[in-house]
């Protein structure tokens, strides 16, 4: 794939997680995905696998929200096999709270599958609204 499949096939997911669709993300990643997390938060490290990131990440994850998480993208930007997704997410918690946090991801994409994501997010927001993933 070029750069340019790279970014629309990014530009389509967003689109999909705008509408609080999951599914185009999930089944672009490759079965050795791996998705980085900074931070020092509870929900910081490597989660490596598609399985592993399903079940110890989005899990308990979406276990917290009322809906899915609405991604709204401002900027993509795609160089080679890596793209770069600026993006707002929107969601409500079971206790009601707003979970409004600003991403930057970057991702690597090869032949057509999401292989790495590195999310920067902010973190005070996760330790103030989110429940750490082993309470759930």
């Amino acid at each position: 794939m070029t750069m340019t499949d790279n970014k629309a096939l990014i530009q389509d997911i967003m689109d999909a997680r705008a509408r609080r669709d999951p599914s185009p993300f999930i089944a672009a990643m490759a079965d050795d995905f791996v998705w980085r997390i900074t931070g020092s938060t509870a929900w910081s490290g490597e989660y490596v696998g598609k399985a592993d990131v399903l079940e110890r990440l989005m899990k308990p994850l979406h276990r917290q929200f009322t809906a899915p998480t609405s991604l709204t993208v401002s900027r993509i930007i795609a160089e080679g096999d890596y793209v770069v997704a600026e993006c707002r997410g929107n969601a409500t918690t079971l206790a009601g709270e707003l979970y409004a946090n600003t991403y930057c991801f970057i991702i690597r994409v090869a032949d057509g599958k999401l292989r790495e994501l590195t999310e920067y997010m902010d973190t005070a927001l996760v330790e103030r609204v989110l429940r750490p993933p082993a309470s759930q």
